[in-house]
């Protein structure tokens, strides 16, 4: 089967300025690190795309609009039903947890209500409060996107499925993914509004190889995470090839695939995320970075006041 081929490099989603409506975009720079530029307040231009994110045949305009509020790439009803994500996928990070290599890949599921767009608030859900008890913390990771339904997909075609890759923070909350024997991955990494995901979608065609993307994560000005794709234990063929196995990844479909060692649980003492906290999570290749703040959310009689 042949690689999917789109019109676009970069794929942005956006409220534009002219118009107030939502659109989709190719940044007019091919070279701007549209998060970035976004976090800091410059103006970012765009042509404006015709058709859906997900449909290869969308095509790119002359028209240029102006970026107003940045969003997701994908809106939450594109995403294939399902956020696929995985778990322990790098080496230096099952090292620095002291946890032994998983000899398949470790799936776990979240909605996508848990998805939100570049500088969008990350809430801390009082289920998961005392913030020093829970350990709210960041993981940049890059995230797969499915161009086409894949069932049983070989490590040799895996690529030919791929639409582009984009970036998230797999917000977790540490005390309750450990709770139960270790067993509450999906509930502790579903919370609304927790996953930051994008800036961009950059195209399959332009990442040829996307084991040797860097990865970085900033939080209050100090870089926690530095890796790369590099070192991920299950490769991004690897992992199309055994998450398709009897099961069809829809067009959409998002795959997290883990995250590089520096995560805040395995510190001595422990890093948590708190109300207040600014985190920025990089991923290579063009994709770009994600900036969102920390806000816990308050106990209802507290906000009526």
């Amino acid at each position: 089967m042949a690689p999917i081929r789109t019109q676009w490099t970069r794929l942005i989603r956006f409220v534009a300025a002219e118009t107030a409506q939502v659109h989709l975009g190719e940044p007019v720079d091919p070279k701007l690190d549209v998060g970035q530029a976004y976090q800091l307040k410059k103006t970012i231009k765009a042509y404006e795309i015709l058709g859906s994110a997900i449909d290869p045949s969308a095509q790119v305009t002359k028209n240029v609009l102006t970026v107003k509020e940045l969003l997701s790439p994908l809106a939450r009803n594109e995403l294939g039903g399902v956020v696929r994500c995985l778990g322990l996928n790098y080496a230096d990070h099952a090292a620095e947890a002291n946890l032994a290599k998983p000899s398949v890949p470790v799936l776990f599921y979240k909605p996508v209500t848990s998805i939100i767009g570049p500088g969008a608030v990350v809430t801390v859900p009082r289920v998961a409060q005392p913030v020093q008890e829970h350990i709210p913390d960041y993981e940049v990771e890059l995230v797969i996107v499915i161009g086409k339904a894949a069932k049983n997909v070989s490590e040799a075609d895996a690529f030919d499925y791929v639409l582009g890759y984009t970036g998230a923070n797999d917000v977790s909350f540490r005390k309750l993914q450990m709770s139960a024997g270790g067993g509450q991955w999906g509930f502790s990494k579903s919370f609304d509004d927790t996953n930051p995901l994008g800036p961009c979608i950059v195209a399959a065609s332009a990442i040829s190889d996307p084991q040797h993307l860097p990865l970085k994560t900033v939080v209050n000005g100090q870089v926690l995470q530095d890796g790369s794709t590099a070192n991920q234990i299950f490769t991004v063929r690897q992992t199309i090839a055994y998450l398709s196995q009897g099961t069809t990844l829809l067009p959409g479909s998002l795959i997290l695939t883990g995250t590089p060692k520096g995560v805040g649980f395995v510190k001595k003492p422990p890093l948590y995320l708190k109300g207040g906290d600014y985190m920025s999570t990089y991923v290579g290749g063009g994709i770009g970075t994600l900036s969102n703040l920390v806000v816990e959310e308050e106990a209802p009689e507290k906000a009526r006041l």
